[in-house]
C-alpha cells in the first residue's frame, strides 16, 4: 500500500468513525420515525380517497397534513433534520460502511443505500420547503418532469428506465416483505411482540411494493404513449385504482398497508439496527 493509499485509508477510518456518533444515531433514528408518520398519514389519506374525500395520498399531502397545525414551520424544521441525518447515515452506509465488504456486497450496497439516501434527502428538502413556504401540486411536478423528458430525443428512454427502477424497487419491497428479509432489521424476534411486529413488516413492505410498482408503470405508459399526462406519480396510481371495479377495496387495503408500513417503521426507528 503506498503512502497516498494509507492516507486515504486513515481518512476513511477517521470518517467512519465520525459517523457512528451517538448524535448521527439519534438523529438518524428520529428520521425513521418522521418517516414511519409520513407514511400513516399516506396511509390515512389512502383510505379516505377509498370512500370518496378529497386528498393528496403521497409524501407531499402528509407533509401538508403536518403542516396544517399551530406548530407547523418548527415541525417543518424538526422533521428537515431528522430526514437529513436519515440521508446522511444511509450515505455513510453506502460508501464508508460498505467499503469492507466483498465486491459484489459492495455494489449492491452503494446502489441500496444510496438510493435511499437520495430519497430520505428529498424528503427533508420537501420539509424545507414548507418550511418557508413553498408549496406545490406533487403531481403536477411529476407531469411537468415527464413532460420536459419527454421533448428530448433521449427523454422517453429515460423515463422508461425511471419507471423500470421504481416498479424494480417495488417488487424488491414484496419480495423482502415475503420473504421476511425485515427481520434482520431488528433487534428481537420470535416473542408475541416479534410475530405482531412480523406481520406489520409483511404487509406494509407488500403494500408498498404494489404501490410502487403502480406508480412505475404509470412512468412506463406515459413513455410509451410519449404522454405526460400519464406520469401522476403515486397519488396519481392511487386515484386512479378508484375508476375499476374492485378498485376503492385495493385501494383500502394498499391505505392500510401503509399504515402498517408506518407502524413497522416506528419500531425500526426504536429497536432497530444502526
Amino acid at each position: 500500500m503506498t503512502d497516498r493509499d494509507s492516507t486515504i485509508s486513515e481518512a476513511a477510518d477517521a470518517a467512519e468513525a465520525a459517523s457512528n456518533t451517538k448524535a448521527l444515531d439519534v438523529v438518524a433514528r428520529s428520521g425513521f420515525a418522521v418517516m414511519a408518520l409520513l407514511h400513516i398519514i399516506v396511509g390515512a389519506i389512502a383510505i379516505a380517497l377509498a370512500f370518496g374525500h378529497p386528498g393528496e395520498a403521497d409524501p407531499t399531502g402528509a407533509i401538508e397534513q403536518l403542516a396544517a397545525n399551530p406548530w407547523g414551520p418548527a415541525l417543518m424544521w424538526a422533521c428537515m433534520v431528522g430526514c437529513a441525518g436519515l440521508s446522511l447515515w444511509q450515505l455513510s452506509e453506502a460508501t464508508l460502511r460498505a467499503r469492507h465488504l466483498p465486491r459484489k456486497e459492495r455494489i449492491g450496497k452503494l446502489i441500496s443505500s444510496g438510493f435511499l439516501a437520495i430519497a430520505y434527502g428529498s424528503v427533508g428538502l420537501s420539509f424545507a420547503g414548507f418550511a418557508v413556504g413553498l408549496r406545490g401540486d406533487s403531481g403536477e411536478s411529476t407531469r411537468d418532469v415527464s413532460a420536459a423528458l419527454l421533448s428530448n430525443p433521449f427523454g422517453g428512454v429515460i423515463l422508461s428506465a425511471l419507471g423500470l427502477t421504481v416498479i424494480g424497487v417495488g417488487i424488491y419491497f414484496v419480495v423482502k416483505g415475503v420473504r421476511r428479509r425485515f427481520k434482520e432489521e431488528l433487534h428481537f424476534d420470535g416473542s408475541r411482540r416479534g410475530k405482531l411486529i412480523d406481520s406489520l413488516g409483511v404487509t406494509g413492505h407488500v403494500a408498498k411494493g404494489i404501490a410502487l410498482f403502480l406508480t412505475g408503470l404509470l412512468f412506463a405508459i406515459a413513455a410509451a404513449k410519449r404522454s405526460p399526462e400519464e406520469s401522476t406519480g403515486l397519488d396519481g396510481s392511487l386515484k386512479a385504482l378508484r375508476d375499476h371495479e374492485y378498485g376503492p377495496y385495493l385501494l383500502f387495503a394498499i391505505g392500510a398497508g401503509f399504515i402498517c408500513y408506518g407502524m413497522f417503521a416506528l419500531v425500526r426507528s426504536k429497536f432497530g439496527r444502526m
